[in-house]
């Protein structure tokens, strides 16, 4: 199997289901275990995802917050796999911000793929790409110079045990970062990384890029 995201031949198997990529450090599922794409809508519409529910509010604070602080409603946004509650672009258009949203099954409206956005929010999203060179590819051409990719993906470490992992044993969670793997990213795309820490990434994209 390759690596989905650096191309990289996986020949390290983590478990029965994942490979551990040593070019990018991600941990990538076999692509045998993925959900045909009715069971994996499926298991989206389980989500008990409440954009009223102040637990959820708090959980995406991080991303909220950040666009608050950083951008203002004359700003242009995207919440990129917004899902069945989103809750972000939610809170943000309270404030009178200027967010769209974009999901493959739940918001599938691709003309807002057509704009370029000064901030990109993507919560709980990354962990589910197939194709993650693909998908950030496509971010990164739909942001402005200086725009900014927010994302909130819960980052591996070998300080936790894989096998009993929470995050490992949703079926929908295809591709795993490590700390390294957003590294990687950013230098191979050319993006600042602004914050990182194992829940929230703040990435901009440059000029130059």
């Amino acid at each position: 199997m390759i690596c989905t995201l650096c191309d990289s031949k996986l020949t390290n198997k983590k478990d029965e289901y994942y490979y551990e990529c040593d070019t990018c450090k991600a941990i990538v599922k076999d692509k045998t275990y993925y959900l045909p794409a009715d069971q994996e809508k499926t298991r989206y519409e389980a989500h008990n995802n409440d954009i009223n529910d102040v637990r959820y509010q708090k959980f995406t604070s991080p991303i909220t917050n950040y666009v608050i602080k950083e951008f203002s409603p004359k700003h242009k946004g995207l919440d990129f796999g917004s899902g069945t509650g989103p809750v972000i672009s939610s809170m943000l258009l309270k404030e009178g911000y200027n967010i769209v949203q974009y999901d493959p099954f739940f918001a599938p409206n691709k003309n807002v793929l057509k704009n370029t956005y000064d901030y990109i929010v993507s919560c709980e999203v990354f962990e589910h790409f197939y194709n993650p060179k693909t998908e950030i590819d496509k971010l990164i051409r739909l942001l402005n110079n200086n725009g900014a990719l927010l994302i909130m993906t819960m980052l591996y470490n070998d300080y936790i045990d894989f096998n009993s992992w929470f995050y490992r044993k949703d079926p929908t969670h295809v591709f795993i970062y490590r700390k390294e793997t957003i590294e990687y990213i950013a230098h191979r795309n050319k993006l600042e990384i602004i914050v990182l820490t194992n829940r929230f990434i703040a990435l901009r994209k440059t000029s130059k890029t």
